[in-house]
């Protein structure tokens, strides 16, 4: 996934034996604390490193356990968080940082500017507002413990913007390592401690409250603001099976369900003690992701005709039964924010246009190279979609194959940049927030820089150009402008294909209550249980 929420709906590891059985779950709902939260999300993190995984279970799991620089308010504005004070130079070409008082590691130790210095730079290796920002820097030093400063070649007015997108600060000996490493440890300075010894692989993980965590003073405003833990622990439990985590829900075993399907919502809104809640008004953007290394898709027509096939209806009637919570979307940039716009998208066409697909595959030289699919089958709507798609390739002529395996496999496997025959692979299926479609210099997969672009690869100096000038310019205008270019030749060049927007609710028990709506993140602070 994008990177992909974030990617909301992800299931990872396989559940564990615990879960087998209703009886051993609640057996094990006995012993809950009154404020210990159970939730089932998209998944359980196999992956503990926010710098190698942008998945939604990783970065929910980096933002319980680690602290930001920054965080962005729920107006999407970068305010101040480990950061005490700070400011630019005159000719604001020199960034001067002081961390706040109060700041620890679980381990004790306290944290210190050269935590942030060497957390900036590993960051920066992956992350393309990181490689964006690194092009103008000079310099990232430590004046003191207490203060970093950041030396600019020229102005970068989004600077702070940057340093509040999932940049979580480890320990000096953590982000020394490289960006391609995963840091094994799961030691921050966040609001939550990860609990390794109630750790259970593949069934559940437990958080509980950092009693030495001091937050900032500021009132909540969306990720913004103090971090106020008013629970004493929290357990991520891995129940995949809908009808089980929705009986689980109602029975009192869990308190939040991430993830319920289309067809259990009215199960869920007739019970008293549930409620359906839509975190973040503007959802998922589902989209496939193209490998424009390998054939058939090296070709720009391979690319064209799959933008062309694809029925979006069809697709978002397999992500939900309800319309109410699924719109078509035709702007590369998604259609809830300021560079959303109808920019070069004649292609769509309500239910697809098969024949045009077939037309550009032949343009194309397609000679029946087989096109591999990665299919999630822990993850009901990459699942089901992927099958979709596989079908309306077969359809017109392609010789297309599902690739199953669970999220965590998949993963492994989109990063392999090989051809099919080497473990490579054509097309797999995720989402992103709205909101991180619009924020080209912040999303992953919005890059077509070539060999350091997410997962596909796209490459185009043209895009690039125009993608470069989005810190520079100053007004919504100028950006909306701006994007209008850049969607121009992105619908021409072909990275993805969007499959539609699902608004997706989470299910919760009515006791739980102060849940944050913000994409990307589902925060474990502010909400308390009664």
């Amino acid at each position: 996934m994008a990177i992909s929420r974030r990617n909301l709906f992800k299931t990872g590891i396989a559940v564990g034996a615990a879960f087998s059985m209703p009886s051993i779950l609640q057996a094990q709902t006995t012993a809950t604390e009154a404020r210990t939260v159970r939730m089932v999300k998209g998944s359980v993190p196999s992956v503990f490193d926010p710098v190698v995984s942008t998945s939604q279970d990783t970065t929910d799991h980096a933002a319980a356990i680690y602290d930001t620089l920054f965080s962005l308010d729920s107006k999407f504005m970068p305010r101040p968080q480990m950061v005490g004070k700070w400011g630019a130079s005159d000719d604001r070409k020199t960034y001067t940082f002081e961390l706040r008082d109060g700041l620890g590691w679980h381990d004790g130790n306290p944290v210190i500017a050269a935590d942030c210095v060497a957390s900036i730079h590993r960051w920066a290796q992956i992350r393309p507002e990181g490689q964006f920002m690194m092009t103008r820097v000079k310099n990232i030093s430590k004046k003191d413990d207490k203060t970093f400063t950041i030396a600019l070649k020229e102005p970068l007015g989004l600077l702070p913007n940057f340093l509040a997108n999932l940049l979580y600060v480890m320990r000096e000996k953590d982000a020394d390592k490289s960006a391609s490493e995963a840091v094994a440890t799961n030691i921050g300075s966040g609001p939550f401690k990860f609990n390794q010894a109630a750790a259970r692989p593949g069934a559940s993980l437990t958080y509980d409250r950092n009693d030495k965590y001091v937050p900032c003073q500021e009132p909540v405003d969306g990720l913004a603001g103090g971090k106020i833990v008013k629970v004493d622990r929290v357990i991520l439990e891995n129940i995949r099976d809908a009808q089980t985590a929705v009986a689980a829900l109602q029975g009192g075993e869990i308190d939040y369900y991430e993830t319920p399907p289309a067809d259990l919502f009215p199960v869920i809104e007739s019970d008293p003690n549930l409620e359906l809640q839509v975190l973040y008004k503007y959802g998922q953007d589902f989209f496939l992701r193209i490998n424009c290394l390998q054939k058939p898709f090296d070709n720009v027509k391979a690319r064209q005709a799959v933008l062309h096939l694809v029925n979006q209806e069809a697709f978002l009637q397999v992500l939900s039964a309800d319309p109410k919570y699924t719109n078509t979307v035709t702007s590369f940039f998604g259609s809830g924010n300021l560079a959303s716009n109808d920019e070069n998208t004649g292609w769509f066409k309500k239910g697809g246009n098969p024949e045009k697909a077939k037309q550009l595959f032949t343009e194309a030289g397609y000679t029946g190279e087989k096109v591999v699919i990665l299919q999630p089958t822990d993850w009901a709507e990459g699942n089901n979609t992927s099958q979709l798609l596989a079908d309306a390739l077969r359809k017109v002529g392609v010789n297309s194959e599902l690739a199953p395996s669970d999220w965590g496999g998949l993963v492994a496997r989109r990063s392999n940049k090989g051809p099919i025959e080497d473990g490579g692979w054509s097309i797999f299926i995720t989402s992103d927030t709205d909101f991180a479609r619009g924020e080209p210099m912040t999303s992953s997969h919005l890059a077509l820089n070539g060999e350091k672009a997410w997962f596909g690869w796209p490459h185009s100096e043209e895009y690039e150009a125009l993608r470069a000038k989005w810190t520079d310019v100053e007004t919504v205008e100028e950006r909306k402008a701006l994007a209008r270019k850049m969607q121009g030749i992105a619908w021409d060049y072909v990275p993805e294909v969007l499959l539609g927007q699902f608004t997706a609710p989470i299910a919760r028990r009515k006791t739980l209550t102060g849940l944050i709506g913000m994409p990307d993140i589902v925060p474990l602070w502010n909400m308390e249980k009664a």
